[in-house]
């Protein structure tokens, strides 16, 4: 039986490995068991905060919207009732989109909001929370 040398292979995936270690410092970036050992735990890292980058996003969306929905005295939880009441159906990206770069849109979506909560339809005027958010 014919002998199998494997020197192609072994090099073609050290090479691999040593490409994605570019930049690393120290011994990970040229030692292929440090640049193995480094690489395989930033795809790991990579994987994670592929997930918590989404979370960090929508976190940061919202913080936007509650800014910009204070302004016209409501808070972002009533905001986002009185969308689902109305059957607005936007989602929190271009919420907060429309709040930095369409003020006048976005203030249409809030009074809309604002028509479709029920306790803003009783007495025509703002409850004690509301008039202590303002």
């Amino acid at each position: 039986m014919a002998r199998v040398k494997r020197g192609v292979t072994s090099h073609a995936k050290h090479k691999k490995t040593l490409k994605a270690a570019k930049g690393f410092y120290g011994r990970r970036k040229n030692t292929i068991r440090a640049a193995k050992a480094a690489v395989d735990r930033s795809k790991q890292f990579a994987y994670r905060d592929r997930k918590v980058n989404k979370r960090n996003f929508r976190a940061l969306w919202i913080q936007r919207i509650n800014a910009a929905v204070r302004e016209f005295g409501l808070t972002y939880g009533r905001f986002i009732d009185g969308l689902n009441k109305a059957g607005i159906e936007v989602d929190r990206k271009v919420l907060s989109d429309m709040a930095i770069h369409e003020p006048a849109a976005f203030g249409a979506l809030v009074e809309a909001s604002k028509k479709a909560l029920a306790y803003l339809k009783d007495a025509g005027t703002a409850n004690e929370f509301e008039s202590a958010v303002r």
